[in-house]
């Protein structure tokens, strides 16, 4: 009955009831007594058996026997049996109730294991499998289903945050993996991963079932939106209508089933390009440039489908690169036309160029002439409208022109520090009044006025005044003067820095 029930072979049953006998009786006669425990199927008893040297004369009674003593046991011994073993059959009346108690506990025990083990092997063949459960328990956010002879844990992680189950709820889940434990197998269920929605829609289209058609790839962003990408081998069936089915009977059911995910379904196409831009439906693609070394696609879309394209919060294009395995970045088609401006006016800097080479390199995605200065020349030599002999010129030309923009930049960086320097001094001397014209003690009121008169109202004035000649035809005063004034000047800036 036992077997029945817990789905366990009689033999491992009794295999349980000889150790937890041979356990008890260890309780009662010690563990250095020689026993034995075996299934009698004829009177279908768990016998134990003590076994004791046969001797002539006892050393150690608890394992050994006369000879005589032995006789009387089993009448038909003979003096050749001296040196062998006896089995001696114990009453398991006497082993009392911890031992009894003991073996109850072995036998559950074993029992537990092989229900455990028996789980294992039966739902190990399960995992990648849909699976059906009850929602018995919800524990820190994990839930736990009751599917029948197991338990299920749905962990949190694997749960699609907008849905709300339930304790009762009757849940469908995808069987993750199997693991086996010392206290038994773990089931793990996922709701979010990207092979539930395959296993939907291989129990709905029995197309795909059949192997007429085919999901190549899902992308999945749990609750939200999901894409999947299907092919058909045979060209009579419409992969696309046969997944979304009569009015759209069997899309639906894998809708509901998510709980009103939106599901986009992809033709998938041997052709990248082809098969990004069905990837990005709704939006109308105007333009592929394909960058084959990168592995990523810029895809050039009318400016009132830009958004479309993109979709909300970038939700359509990151489903679609992932769908396809593309790196995509998505302009309208003004942005495009402004690059191509600024990359047309870039290489016609180098005057060797014409329009029909500067559109090839721009069509090859080139559109600056740092990209064309690190250019392979026998690259460049390949692409159409170059001779040989030339591209080493060109390139060497991209280069100069390269070294001269960044020598400009250090420039003007430079110029700008200095600016900033200039403005950040100009702000610390105009907050403190001690370093205005009035109060320089070296001066006569005099000298001071004519300063002010000519525009020099703060240090840094007469500082940025380099100009010894100038400044004294100005301002009339002695060049030891202007020397002792700058000296004074440059020491009291220097301190304010």
């Amino acid at each position: 009955e036992v077997g029945k029930e817990k789905n366990i072979s009689k033999e491992t049953l009794i295999s349980a009831l000889e150790a937890a006998m041979l356990s008890a009786a260890k309780k009662k006669l010690g563990v250095d007594a020689d026993l034995e425990a075996k299934y009698n199927e004829d009177i279908g008893e768990i016998e134990v058996f003590k076994f004791r040297q046969i001797v002539n004369n006892v050393i150690t009674p608890d394992t050994q026997i006369e000879f005589e003593k032995a006789k009387k046991l089993d009448p038909n011994l003979k003096l050749e049996a001296i040196g062998e073993d006896l089995g001696i059959k114990l009453d398991t009346s006497d082993f009392g109730r911890i031992a009894a108690q003991n073996a109850r506990q072995i036998i559950i025990q074993r029992v537990r294991d092989a229900e455990c083990s028996m789980i294992f092997k039966e739902y190990k063949n399960r995992k990648n499998e849909l699976i059906t459960g009850t929602v018995r328990r919800l524990e820190r956010g994990n839930i736990f289903i009751d599917l029948g002879r197991a338990e299920a844990i749905l962990p949190i992680k694997e749960q699609v945050s907008k849905e709300n189950i339930r304790v009762g709820d009757r849940i469908i889940a995808y069987v993750l993996d199997v693991l086996e434990f010392t206290k038994g197998a773990q089931i793990i269920l996922s709701r979010t991963n990207p092979n539930f929605i395959i296993k939907l829609f291989e129990q709905e289209v029995p197309e795909i079932e059949d192997g007429i058609i085919s999901i190549k790839n899902v992308s999945r962003e749990p609750g939200e939106r999901s894409k999947i990408s299907v092919y058909s081998k045979d060209n009579d069936v419409d992969p696309v209508g046969a997944c979304v089915g009569v009015r759209g009977c069997r899309v639906q059911s894998v809708v509901q089933e998510l709980k009103d995910e939106k599901i986009d379904i992809v033709p998938y196409d041997e052709d990248s390009a082809t098969f990004v831009c069905n990837a990005l439906a709704p939006a109308e693609i105007t333009r592929v440039l394909i960058n084959e070394s990168e592995h990523k696609m810029q895809i050039v879309v009318p400016d009132e489908q830009i958004s479309l394209a993109i979709g909300k919060r970038g939700q359509n294009v990151r489903l679609a690169a992932e769908l396809t395995n593309w790196k995509i970045d998505i302009n309208s088609e003004s942005k495009v036309a402004q690059e191509r401006d600024v990359a047309f006016i870039e290489f016609e800097s180098i005057k060797i160029l014409n329009k029909l080479q500067i559109q090839t390199l721009y069509n090859h995605g080139l559109k600056m002439l740092s990209e064309l200065s690190t250019l392979d020349a026998d690259f460049l030599a390949s692409l159409p409208g170059f001779e040989k002999n030339k591209v080493k010129n060109i390139i060497n030309i991209a280069k100069l022109k390269c070294e001269e923009e960044k020598k400009q930049q250090i420039k003007l960086k430079q110029r700008s520090k200095q600016e900033a320097k200039d403005l950040l001094l100009t702000e610390r001397l105009n907050k403190n009044p001690k370093l205005f014209i009035k109060n320089l003690t070296i001066l006569t009121n005099t000298e001071k006025s004519t300063l002010l008169s000519k525009g020099y109202n703060t240090l840094i004035d007469i500082c940025f005044d380099k100009d010894n000649i100038e400044f004294h035809n100005d301002l009339k005063l002695s060049f030891e003067k202007i020397n002792q004034l700058k000296l004074l000047t440059k020491k009291l800036l220097e301190n304010l820095k």
